[in-house]
């Protein structure tokens, strides 16, 4: 009976999938059309991966849980790169790592506490903490210092490596990027 509704849970979600996806893909097509080049080729990748993960689900591969969490998670990511070109205006990302609360160890060796994490602060010098963005959880986006700005926080000063470094934030948010020349994304 058990692996009867399991059975019945994922050939409903795959239902769902590919009745509702390519109406969803058609309108974040179009939504794109705002962007530039660097930032459409982003949309896109997430687009491919959440094809992966569909595929993946279709085929018994992964288990709902694990769906559920990378399908938010590529969402999340999705929420936060259009947020990011909207506010910034610029044709440029930064390399985004969304984690859900228990996967910050992940990233770090001694996760930060999720109450301390502030828009703006860099940790161990390699990822500036963006903000967190709900899709069904919570997740915690980064993102990760190119080598100039790793460089310039070295000039600055030593830190320990463990405690975050409050950088000043342009504006309200710590979304505001520099100009950067197009290049395509990682």
């Amino acid at each position: 009976m058990k692996t009867l509704t399991i059975r019945l849970t994922v050939v409903s979600l795959v239902l769902v999938i590919s009745f509702g996806f390519p109406i969803l893909a058609q309108q974040g097509a179009a939504e794109d059309d705002e962007f530039g080049p660097v930032v459409r080729a982003y949309l896109g990748y997430l687009r491919n991966e959440q094809e992966v993960v569909d595929d993946r689900v279709s085929r018994h591969e992964v288990s709902a849980s694990y769906y559920r969490r990378n399908s938010n998670r590529i969402r999340a990511l999705r929420q936060m790169a259009v947020r990011i070109a909207r506010e910034s205006r610029n044709d440029y990302l930064p390399e985004l790592e969304a984690v859900a609360k228990d996967e910050l160890g992940l990233l770090f060796e001694r996760p930060p506490q999720q109450s301390r994490l502030k828009v703006g602060q860099v940790f161990k010098g390699t990822f500036r903490f963006l903000g967190t963005v709900r899709s069904n959880e919570i997740f915690y986006v980064f993102a990760r210092l190119d080598p100039y700005e790793q460089a310039e926080l070295r000039e600055k000063g030593p830190t320990d490596g463990l405690n975050p470094i409050s950088l000043p934030v342009a504006g309200s948010t710590a979304l505001e990027t520099r100009n950067r020349p197009s290049r395509p994304p990682r």
